[in-house]
């Protein structure tokens, strides 16, 4: 990458505007769940540490431009002063006069939260002025929300025309690495395993991997579509019949690279999909009336087999409903079997990730990306606007 980071910057004295990803989940006014959180740490501490005014910035939900109670930041502040053992002083706007006296009273090693920046239409519409007052009495501005880095928003994108010095943090710095040698130099064998409901929401991804990986592995509900493609029976299982000459297109342009991409041998097969009616292993058809929920056992091991002799795996989707507990084996053996291998494992995706700390491998994971939708268009080859806008290296 080559990007200015926050480690290129001399921090001390300035104010810097970083922009995280606090959109987390809130309940009665607790957090419950705070990895994204925590993975800011490093570089708020980093930050904190060489003497800067840290002020943060984030959205939270989709309020629509709209100040609602329910997606304010501040409890947020309350928890973020807990990790870090020192007050953080959170500001109920983010634009204007309140914010401007907040950031001239701060002393070096201060941390500020601003409110929730989508309480403003503005800041999704990347508005030229909004950016503008986002930016007053700012030295420098680094960027660590890697998951919002694919929407040139106002605190994204339209910020860094107005402040000379623009960086990426640890954890844009981390993402950027790991996903960006695995597109350009990985070891290999190479190993790309995609999961989920939809064909069509991967279909750029698909099409970009096919041209570096050795092996691309199908599961979950899009395996359907490939399978139907095929000429195989599937029983009532989702599938987007839009997209099979697609996915007969996707399966020739594999074969022409000599990548071998895979899909389902066996099933587990219900006749429902909450985990109450009567489930089966079945052949690679799926009889009429039922529906394919997981991978089957042949299936997990021809898929073991491929995982344990890669040098690099990329991990995006679940191979089944795993949320239900009969039909979890599938995605639950994937994760272990990611976890064991001797190479560089990069899971995405908020199901897969979860998959991972759900079995209780996340420890052995290299790296577990936090960028969901900033991934997937990473992966696919675009450009993410919020990396394009940070300063080049000289």
């Amino acid at each position: 990458m080559n990007k200015l980071t926050i480690r290129d910057l001399d921090l001390k004295g300035k104010r810097v505007f970083l922009r995280v990803d606090f959109n987390v989940p809130i309940q009665e006014g607790r957090i419950t769940d705070d990895t994204r959180i925590r993975e800011s740490l490093p570089t708020l501490t980093y930050a904190v540490d060489h003497g800067a005014i840290v002020v943060l910035a984030s959205h939270l939900g989709r309020p629509k431009g709209e100040r609602k109670p329910e997606f304010s930041l501040q409890p947020v502040a309350e928890h973020l002063s807990n990790l870090l053992g020192k007050p953080v002083d959170f500001v109920s706007e983010c634009i204007g006069e309140l914010v401007q006296t907040a950031v001239r009273s701060a002393t070096p090693g201060s941390v500020l939260l601003l409110e929730n920046l989508r309480f403003h239409k503005a800041e999704e519409k990347n508005d030229p002025d909004f950016a503008r007052q986002l930016a007053e009495g700012i030295d420098l501005y680094v960027n660590d929300a890697f998951g919002s880095s694919h929407r040139a928003h106002a605190s994204t994108e339209g910020i860094t025309r107005h402040i000379k010095t623009c960086a990426a943090g640890l954890l844009m710095e981390k993402e950027l690495a790991y996903l960006g040698k695995a597109l350009t130099q990985p070891d290999r064998p190479f190993t790309a395993i995609l999961g989920g409901a939809k064909v069509s929401d991967k279909i750029e991804v698909i099409e970009n991997l096919i041209k570096i990986v050795d092996h691309l592995l199908i599961g979950g509900a899009m395996a359907y579509t490939f399978l139907k493609s095929q000429g195989r029976r599937i029983g009532i299982s989702l599938c987007e019949d839009d997209k099979l000459e697609l996915a007969t297109r996707l399966l020739a342009a594999a074969g022409a690279r000599s990548v071998r991409l895979q899909v389902p041998q066996d099933h587990v097969a219900s006749l429902s999909l909450d985990g109450k009616q009567e489930s089966n292993v079945v052949p690679v058809d799926i009889p009429d009336g039922w529906i394919g929920v997981d991978i089957g056992p042949q299936t997990i091991l021809a898929y073991r087999q491929v995982v344990q002799g890669s040098r690099t795996i990329l991990w995006n989707g679940p191979m089944g409903v795993f949320e239900v507990e009969p039909f979890a084996r599938g995605t639950m053996d994937i994760a272990r079997a990611v976890a064991e291998a001797k190479a560089t494992s990069i899971v995405g995706g908020g199901d897969s990730v979860a998959a991972i700390h759900q079995s209780g491998v996340s420890h052995k994971i290299t790296h577990i990306s936090t960028g969901g939708g900033a991934s997937l268009e990473f992966l696919s080859g675009k450009t993410l606007p919020g990396v394009a806008a940070l300063t080049d290296k000289l």
